[in-house]
């Protein structure tokens, strides 16, 4: 199979489609499927380079859902938008979901455990040969605020990241199908977030690509609180998403992912532009 990533002259804008009835920002928004692949081909159209199709919500104290159910939201709508000639990519941990949705034309895996939930991933993405996310993580949803304990955070998920590139590697994938994310907001306060973006080029240094998922995120909120203290809510953090956005494409990552698509491609066009003068070959 071996699919390749996106890349386009910017920073790859990568659309989030949550096919779930409880993620903290859009849960239920697309659980039907017909709305689901509705919106997948809308940010598509857009412009987005890749929709990730998800159907587990991973927010802090989330409960597990079975791997059945997980197949039964996502496959449908994977099918749906690759005969509409949309690339996707599949935000799972488990190997049979990932394998199920390979086979019916993902073309990316992407999986908040970089690994570590189930071992038979890493098998699933040797022999398909599919760009495989690696995301910094400690532990499931439910227990994962208990684990953001770092002597240093930068340092700390470089050398974790880097462990699990080399169990994947052991395993047959090739380092040129790896793909890496810090994981903002999994076992990590919000002054770790800060310090992962504020050093942003450790990650990028390693010569992965690296994926950055801070779209309306708990941090954002807290960032943005009112006067006495209450989190901006998640639908007003677009603006603070899209200068995330600006700013990783600035620091050399290969991509974003996002709710609000147009935002984040205005935000990195803007940035392409900028550092190349508005040379549209630089």
């Amino acid at each position: 199979m071996h699919a390749k990533l996106p890349h386009p002259p910017r920073c790859a804008v990568m659309g989030i489609l949550n096919v779930t009835p409880d993620s903290f920002s859009d849960g239920g928004r697309y659980l039907d499927r017909d709305a689901a692949v509705a919106h997948g081909v809308e940010m598509h159209r857009m412009g987005a380079d890749i929709i990730d199709v998800g159907g587990e919500s991973t927010r802090p104290g989330s409960e597990r859902v079975d791997a059945a159910t997980e197949v039964e939201r996502v496959l449908p709508v994977v099918q749906e938008l690759v005969a509409a000639g949309v690339p996707v990519s599949v935000d799972t941990t488990r190997a049979k979901v990932a394998a199920v949705t390979a086979g019916a034309g993902a073309s990316v895996i992407n999986d908040v455990s970089g690994g570590l939930a189930d071992a038979e991933m890493a098998h699933v993405a040797a022999d398909t040969g599919l760009p495989w996310v690696l995301m910094h993580w400690r532990g499931h949803s439910k227990s994962m605020n208990a684990l953001a304990e770092y002597d240093d955070v930068v340092t700390d998920v470089r050398e974790e990241l880097l462990r699990q590139v080399d169990a994947a590697v052991r395993a047959g994938v090739s380092e040129d199908a790896i793909v890496l994310d810090p994981g903002l907001g999994f076992a990590k306060t919000a002054q770790h977030d800060w310090q992962l973006l504020h050093h942003l080029d450790s990650f990028v240094d390693l010569g992965f690509p690296v994926l950055v998922g801070a779209s309306r995120k708990r941090f954002l909120g807290a960032l943005l609180a009112d006067g006495d203290g209450t989190p901006r809510p998640p639908d007003g953090r677009e603006t603070a998403t899209a200068v995330v956005s600006a700013l990783s494409a600035d620091r050399g990552a290969w991509g974003v992912r996002v709710h609000d698509v147009q935002r984040s491609l205005d935000a990195v066009a803007v940035t392409a532009a900028w550092r190349s003068g508005g040379d549209r070959r630089g």
